[in-house]
């Protein structure tokens, strides 16, 4: 009987093993079939680099002669799941940035964070090293957008359907320069 309950606790215990081990960022690994990480990062690559590439594009840096200077502004999750817009928005900048094709300026959060500092400066800082106001770059494009997602369920499949759209407009016209769209498909059998 005790080598019964003891074959029972080892056997029981061995059911709650839980195993971790590094992988590198790069690995993609869906485990939910879920919106994830690897999702947000070939979304962010890919309209980009579509962007950047784009006639439009070319042709508004072309004809402005200069480094265009862009804001990402709001992208609106209207997905049924949880997915970090923030997130998103931050590689969306990070491979704008890399580019090296256009400059960013900061989003209204982090640039009331940085006039706070300025006002600080005034009251702290020697006259010298004081950042000046009226200093601040403007953005001429604004990037912005919406990611939905459409879902077909049968029995235990399941197909999900992830649209992002991003559009970038002039902030002087108000016209649009470019409007772009990349999906991901997802088919999860349970």
């Amino acid at each position: 009987m005790k080598k019964i309950l003891l074959l029972f606790i080892v056997t029981v215990a061995s059911c709650n093993y839980r195993s971790v081990s590094r992988i590198t960022p790069s690995d993609r690994v869906d485990l939910s079939g879920r919106w994830n990480d690897a999702d947000s990062k070939i979304v962010a690559d890919k309209m980009i680099d579509q962007l950047l590439g784009s006639q439009p594009f070319l042709e508004y840096s072309k004809k402005s002669q200069k480094k265009p200077v862009i804001i990402v502004g709001s992208i609106a999750n209207k997905t049924t799941e949880h997915i970090d817009a923030n997130n998103f928005i931050k590689k969306i900048e990070y491979a704008i940035f890399q580019s090296g094709v256009a400059d960013i300026v900061e989003s209204d959060e982090f640039r009331d964070k940085l006039r706070v500092e300025r006002v600080n400066q005034n009251d702290f800082s020697s006259t010298e090293t004081i950042s000046k106001w009226g200093e601040e770059i403007g953005a001429d494009l604004m990037l912005f957008g919406e990611m939905t997602s459409e879902t077909d369920v049968y029995k235990k499949d399941r197909t999900v359907n992830y649209v992002t759209t991003l559009f970038l407009t002039d902030m002087e016209t108000n016209t649009r320069v470019w409007y772009g769209q990349h999906e991901i498909k997802k088919f999860i059998r349970n």
